[in-house]
C-alpha cells in the first residue's frame, strides 16, 4: 500500500472508531434509565438501532485493531531507540 492511502486508512478509521463509540454508547442499555436518553426508548426507529448494540462492538474491535496495525506499520512504535 502507497503512504498516502495507509494514511487516509488510518484517518478513516479513526472516524470510524469514533462513530462506532458513538454508537455503543447511545445504544448502551445502562443509558436507558438517564433522563435524556429514556425518552429514546419508546421509539420504534430507537429500539431498530439498540438490536445492533452487538454489532457495534464487533465493528469497534475489528476498526480498532486495524487502525492501530496500520499505524504501527506507517510510524512504527514511537518509544524505541
Amino acid at each position: 500500500m502507497s503512504l498516502l492511502l495507509e494514511q487516509r486508512l488510518i484517518f478513516v478509521l479513526g472516524a470510524v472508531n469514533f462513530l462506532t463509540l458513538a454508537a455503543l454508547f447511545l445504544s448502551c442499555r445502562c443509558m436507558g434509565s438517564r433522563e435524556p436518553f429514556s425518552r429514546l426508548f419508546r421509539f420504534k426507529i430507537f429500539a431498530n438501532f439498540y438490536k445492533f448494540h452487538c454489532y457495534y462492538w464487533l465493528i469497534l474491535w475489528v476498526s480498532v485493531v486495524t487502525h492501530l496495525v496500520i499505524a504501527l506499520k506507517v510510524l512504527g512504535i514511537p518509544f524505541g531507540t
